[in-house]
């Protein structure tokens, strides 16, 4: 099991980001790739004191990019990315700025 305070990596502050938080009440965060769902719950209700009614994850692939700057243009993957999308109980918010 992770250290709570391990487990939330930052928050993904983007334009479909913002539209959830003001209007569904949801928040996304780029967690730990081997966190799960309660864990998450967890962290989130201890590092903002609220309450959690829902945990959504995905993870996304790490992109394929060409370095040109060495001979043959090797390909690089970027790195893997697990998002949370938090969905909080009624009455609760976090504010991040």
């Amino acid at each position: 099991m992770i250290q709570p305070l391990h487990i939330l990596k930052g928050v993904r502050v983007t334009e479909k980001a913002t539209i959830l938080s003001s209007t569904l009440n949801q928040y996304t965060f780029e967690v730990a790739r081997d966190a799960r769902a309660h864990e998450i719950a967890d962290a989130v209700e201890l590092a903002f004191n609220v309450k959690v009614a829902r945990v959504n994850t995905l993870n996304r692939k790490g992109k394929r990019k060409r370095n040109r700057r060495h001979s043959g243009g090797r390909t690089v993957i970027c790195n893997h990315l697990k998002k949370a999308i938090i969905t909080l109980k009624d009455g609760h918010k976090i504010e991040l700025v």
